[in-house]
């Protein structure tokens, strides 16, 4: 799969998780041990903007956080699609600033989908929603995290070392325990 088909699935999947969010659920632990859904949201919203700042070539937000909008599933949409469609002009070739320094914009893009990928998981593990990815879109994002996520990464960035997982685990299990998450 194409890294930017795989970054729209993944917007599609994540929009879908944080519409999915009721606001008594807000305040509820995920995951990321020290964020609330709240927190974590308003992160991963901050995250998409500033990837597709940085593929505009544009300012990044100090802080990579929102404050969500009262109807923050809309919000959260129009981020993706705005995102989306800043990487799909700017395509997989050159350099970007997405707030470590220049990097190829095909590094960058799949930043943006692990990331992605890995916090829509945690709000949707921690407002009980279905968890799954499409089968070939958790292999895609698994094979792509692969490919940057080192055990140097995972200290820098606060990833939990790969836990096992047996060998029926379905590809979102996968993905999830190679990214420290327990599936």
């Amino acid at each position: 799969m194409e890294l930017l088909d795989a970054l729209s699935q993944t917007f599609d999947h994540a929009a879908k998780i944080v519409s999915g969010v009721q606001t008594d659920q807000l305040g509820e632990t995920t995951p990321c041990r020290e964020w609330d859904v709240r927190t974590l949201v308003a992160h991963t919203m901050g995250v998409i903007v500033n990837m597709g700042r940085g593929a505009r070539g544009e300012q990044l937000l100090e802080r990579a956080s929102l404050p969500l909008d009262a109807d923050f599933g809309a919000q959260f949409r129009a981020e993706t699609d705005r995102t989306l469609a800043a990487w799909t002009a700017h395509g997989l070739e050159g350099d970007v600033n997405v707030g470590a320094g220049p990097m190829p914009a095909r590094a960058a893009i799949s930043i943006n989908l692990v990331d992605s990928t890995t916090h829509t998981w945690d709000i949707a593990r921690a407002t009980g929603q279905d968890e799954r990815l499409p089968d070939e879109l958790a292999a895609t994002v698994l094979e792509v995290g692969r490919g940057f996520v080192s055990d140097d990464l995972r200290k820098v960035v606060g990833f939990d070392p790969p836990r096992p997982v047996g060998p029926d685990a379905s590809p979102t299990e996968q993905l999830v325990a190679f990214l420290g998450r327990q599936p």
